[in-house]
């Protein structure tokens, strides 16, 4: 190791030393929380609406793909800054959370677009669920590619980095949705707006709050030096593609009973709450485990 990386390491303990055990000091969510998630998502609506209005009233068709954008990107973006403000003793910065919710996006989203042709041939019950085991390996890739190089031993890292790369693939995901239904429907902004509004408030149920709770739980049982997947690990990877596929094909199989609409709704509400409840979890877990010295490390 060399000068230089040895300061760096020298100065990452002293940091944990202080954050962990120095009287009256608070974690730095809880010192500067000023709800930004808040002000994302009211200035990003309203920026939203003027577009909107903008481009029925002026008919510039340079204004749809900024409408686009912004309506996919601020229900992402304002869940990944609710988290980071929540984020208690992790040491991760802005900078690599954005990274982690472009870079890991892009990772996630082109490793389905390779993956998922050789698992995926038609729509039934077999293939509903190797989707949610495509998609949720790729998120992952996409959390590994961007900590590979970083400490990945705190569980709030996980979770933050998984909310980000899995909310990023969603406002990704949800932009090539409104793209295919702008083509379907022979350039209908009506129709854009309802995928771009459907996707958005239904966001926070899913590909973040999946990718958070695999991450979190991916960190939370890895060494210093590499990842480790265990049952565990397993476990909450099946746990998160089988939340994926019942919110992808549960609303079908209960629509004989309830009708689609009644179905898709109980569907929504239920891996919904599943979800975000396991989250609050591990979200708690996290906040218990604060960060501590490493016994390989203390002599550094």
């Amino acid at each position: 190791m060399g000068e230089s990386g040895l300061t760096n390491e020298i100065d990452e303990l002293h940091e944990e030393v202080t954050a962990v055990s120095a009287p009256g000091v608070k974690p730095p969510a809880q010192a500067g929380r000023r709800n930004i998630w808040l002000k994302v998502l009211i200035s990003a609506t309203a920026f939203y609406i003027l577009l909107l209005v903008a481009l029925l009233v002026t008919g510039n068709p340079n204004l749809f793909p900024s409408l686009v954008m912004v309506g996919n990107f601020t229900v992402p973006v304002a869940y990944v800054a609710f988290l980071y403000e929540r984020k208690n003793f992790s040491r991760l910065k802005m900078p690599i959370v954005s990274l982690a919710f472009l870079y890991g996006g892009l990772v996630g989203i082109i490793a389905t677009s390779f993956i998922g042709p050789l698992f995926i041939t038609q729509f039934n019950p077999g293939d509903i669920l190797a989707v949610g085991l495509v998609e949720e390996f790729a998120k992952i890739l996409g959390v590994v590619v961007i900590a590979r190089r970083r400490r990945h031993v705190l569980e709030m890292d996980g979770l933050i980095l998984g909310a980000a790369v899995g909310m990023g693939f969603a406002a990704l995901e949800s932009t090539g949705y409104a793209f295919t239904a702008f083509l379907i429907s022979n350039g209908s902004i009506s129709a854009v707006l309802e995928v771009t509004l459907f996707r958005g408030l239904l966001a926070p149920l899913g590909h973040g709050t999946w990718t958070a709770i695999l991450a979190s739980v991916l960190f939370r049982e890895s060494r210093d030096c590499c990842f480790r997947v265990n049952l565990r690990v397993i476990g909450a990877y099946l746990l998160v593609s089988i939340l994926h596929a019942m919110w992808n094909g549960l609303s079908l199989v209960l629509a004989p009973f309830t009708g689609l609409g009644l179905g898709a709704i109980i569907t929504w509400a239920l891996v919904g709450f599943i979800g975000l409840y396991v989250l609050w979890r591990r979200w708690r877990e996290a906040v218990r485990l604060k960060p501590v010295l490493l016994p390989e490390r203390e002599n550094v």
